[in-house]
């Protein structure tokens, strides 16, 4: 069976993906020399291994493939087999992740599979006796098994290298040496578990036979990783994107730009999810039903699927949405970072910026007033690294909670990762920003009691079945000014103006050119905020509307023909377009874009229609026009889309820990005698101060310009008096209030 990505196309050639490109376009002198740049850039922010390094990995992974096999004879010759089975019997390990995609750097753990016969199981064989082998080794450290896991993996190091091991049980006896995991019946007579880890492999392997030229799939996607990571949205756990979620995504670019260098692989990424209009899903070829009866990402058919805000679809059968964990507050998040990004490389091709601008790290620290802390601790390391490994897979939950219990009126920035204060062993925190929804109410008293939603989380934390004593969680209110100095480099607070970074220039930029062009003052106070404003309250309703109308995320991706990506996106600055009659006004004229452009002298994707002028400034205008008539025609497309499927049911987002169903969700209104209050009764009282929330993340520049505002101290209330038993005396609330910035200051 062929490839359903690879269509025929007109002019006689392939094509990757489940669209034609939109530019052929070769690169040119400028792109070859900004990639070098680029490539150097990298290189020297040392995010290549030696090759010393890479030969250890290499035979890591040998010395790994030896204990593998030894250890499928054991059991099968434990098991009783007969001495022929026992001889045949074997296991292998397969690579997948940064390793196999090869875009990993000095230190990255090594994402591996094993793949043992049926008679192997995974309980009592491969996390019984296996560990038992690897934890009797001289070379293996740090051993640590996660048998109940959605994907059950086995961590540890060997020979210092970190290893993640999965294992996957397929139906055979016998499993050959040059088993072909890609093929789909190997998924015959599998459990879900195994299905699972065998995903991973499929996927990675997938990728790298749909992008058109993998060396500049590497580089961008080296790229974009050290971006992502720099600006804080790298982590699959705390609601952004993973490793395998920015690969989907490149790869999808290097589809629409086949022939392109990493320089303009980078531009056009920004360029083009700037424009996308999320929930379309990114898909790189057509989703295959199969023939095994497994559960594929089909929203038409799954309700959960609906719900989803930014589905990245993996490519392998069975296909699922790799990004399921991405919540409105981070898919804000990462709006605004893509908008940045495309902002920067607009100014980069005019030469007025450069890499390090692109990759100036987001200060997290400085952008809110208000966050949250959460700290964990536990008596030993084994217990820490156990007990952190479990909090992080429920952090997520706290932020869909907030969202949810406040109807997404208190947004949470989460940060992706930990720190550890070194005066005191056993002990880890993370932090959240904390803001109000930009274009809320300024006034009337409202106020967030998200008391019951952190005592929810930390119910959900603590039901854990390895809890140990030691193993403690607390969740405070911190304010920007009151962040502890270990957070920073070298244990030092910076200076908040010490660094010019592109944000505050740019928001500079804006304040003079707007003070020049508006005539009154009024008028110079609106254009000054109003743009940003309106952007970010375009970004929050858009992350609402699908929170809440996440039925229209079914698309036709059953049928090539039917699917309609946002990513039609006109690559202007590379196309020479001179006729504003060129409005595409369906997805066929969005697709054919490339063979237009490859019919017209040869000019290799750059878009010729009918030349009428050879005026700059009429040029200019009708590159204008055509962006917006592209722009336009796919508003129409996604419209079109969604109104075949709003007979789906508006419902609330689902969590997937808990049902708290009957816990009351006025947040403003909670009373003093209801059943939660009851139960969170014996525990210690929680000092969370309201919370007045801010109006951070405005490019990273309010935090400069003092545009947010501070905190009203908690108010702590008394329990009523009744003639019946006790009351719990009620916590201090993080809440927010709605009051105006000159009242906040003096509360403050």
């Amino acid at each position: 069976m062929g490839s359903p990505a690879l269509c025929g196309r007109n002019n006689g050639q392939q094509r990757l993906g489940i669209t034609d490109p939109i530019s052929l376009s070769g690169p040119t002198e400028y792109d070859v020399l900004k990639t070098r740049e680029l490539e150097k850039y990298l290189q020297d922010a040392g995010l290549y291994e030696s090759q010393e390094d890479a030969v250890n990995r290499e035979e890591v992974l040998g010395r790994l493939d030896q204990i593998v096999k030894i250890w499928v004879k054991a059991i099968s010759r434990a098991k009783g087999l007969n001495e022929q089975l026992v001889q045949e019997a074997n296991a292998k390990i397969f690579t997948f992740g940064s390793y196999r995609l090869g875009v990993h750097g000095p230190g990255a753990d090594i994402d591996t599979l094993c793949v043992g016969p049926r008679h192997a199981t995974r309980e009592e064989d491969f996390f019984g006796e296996l560990h038992k082998m690897l934890s009797e080794m001289p070379e293996v450290s740090e051993l640590h098994p996660v048998p109940d896991a959605h994907v059950p993996v086995m961590r540890f190091k060997l020979s210092g290298v970190s290893i993640d091991l999965l294992y996957a049980k397929l139906s055979l006896w016998v499993i050959p040496e040059d088993l072909d995991i890609s093929q789909d019946s190997i998924l015959q007579n599998t459990d879900e578990q195994t299905v699972r880890s065998l995903n991973g492999c499929r996927v990675t392997d997938r990728i790298l036979r749909l992008v058109p030229n993998i060396q500049s799939f590497r580089t961008t996607l080296r790229c974009m990783r050290f971006w992502a990571k720099r600006r804080g949205v790298y982590s699959n756990v705390s609601g952004f994107l993973g490793g395998i979620n920015w690969a989907l995504l490149v790869a999808r670019i290097c589809q629409l730009y086949p022939n392109a260098l990493p320089n303009m692989l980078v531009s056009r990424f920004f360029r083009v999810f700037t424009q996308w209009r999320w929930p379309n899903p990114v898909m790189l070829c057509a989703n295959e039903e199969g023939s095994l009866g497994l559960q594929v990402w089909d929203p038409r058919r799954n309700p959960k699927d609906r719900y989803h805000l930014m589905p990245i679809i993996t490519p392998a059968y069975p296909c699922m949405n790799s990004s399921y964990n991405v919540s409105a507050s981070t898919l804000r998040i990462m709006t605004e970072e893509f908008r940045r990004g495309h902002d920067i490389c607009e100014v980069m091709e005019e030469n007025k910026s450069d890499w390090d601008t692109l990759f100036e790290p987001y200060p997290f620290f400085e952008a809110y007033k208000n966050y949250l802390q959460i700290d964990i601790t536990a008596e030993n390391d084994d217990d820490i690294r156990i007990w952190k490994g479990w909090v992080e897979s429920r952090l997520r939950q706290l932020t869909l909670k907030i969202e949810r219990h406040t109807y997404n009126m208190l947004q949470c920035h989460p940060y992706p990762g930990d720190f550890s204060d070194k005066s005191r062993p056993f002990h880890h925190c993370y932090f959240m920003g904390l803001q109000r929804k930009q274009g809320g109410p300024a006034s009337g008293g409202e106020q967030f009691d998200i008391r019951l939603t952190v005592d929810e989380f930390k119910h959900s934390v603590n039901v854990y079945t390895q809890r140990k004593r030691g193993m403690e969680i607390y969740v405070s209110h911190v304010k920007r000014r009151s962040i502890p100095n270990f957070v920073f480099p070298g244990g030092v607070r910076p200076s908040r103006a010490s660094k010019l970074t592109w944000d505050i220039r740019r928001s500079s930029e804006l304040k003079a050119s707007d003070s020049t062009q508006v005539d009154s003052p009024s008028e110079a106070t609106e254009s000054l905020d109003g743009d940003d404003r309106r952007k970010r309250i375009r970004i929050d309703d858009n992350a609402n509307t699908n929170l809440r109308n996440g039925e229209c995320l079914a698309m036709a991706h059953s049928h090539p023909e039917e699917v309609h990506e946002v990513s039609q996106v006109s690559n202007t600055s590379s196309c020479s377009i001179k006729d504003v009659n060129f409005i595409p006004t369906s997805a066929n004229n969005l697709e054919n874009l490339a063979d237009v452009s490859s019919q017209n002298n040869g000019d290799h994707g750059s878009l010729r229609v009918s030349p009428s002028t050879n005026n700059v400034s009429d040029a200019a205008a009708d590159t204008s026009n055509c962006k917006e008539a592209e722009k336009l025609a796919i508003q129409k497309i996604l419209s079109d889309s969604y109104d075949s499927h709003q007979d789906f049911p508006c419902e609330t987002e689902e969590l997937e820990d808990f049902d708290y169903n009957n816990q009351a969700k006025d947040f403003g209104a909670t009373k003093q005698g209801s059943p939660m209050m009851s139960s969170v009764a014996n525990t210690s009282p929680l000092v969370l101060p309201t919370v007045s929330c801010n109006e951070a993340r405005q490019s990273s520049s309010s935090y400069y310009n003092g545009g947010l505002e501070e905190l009203e101290p908690a108010e702590i209330v008394a329990p009523l008096s009744t003639g019946t038993a006790p009351v719990a005396e009620r916590k201090p609330i993080i809440r927010l209030s709605f009051t105006s910035l000159g009242k906040a200051g003096k509360s403050s």
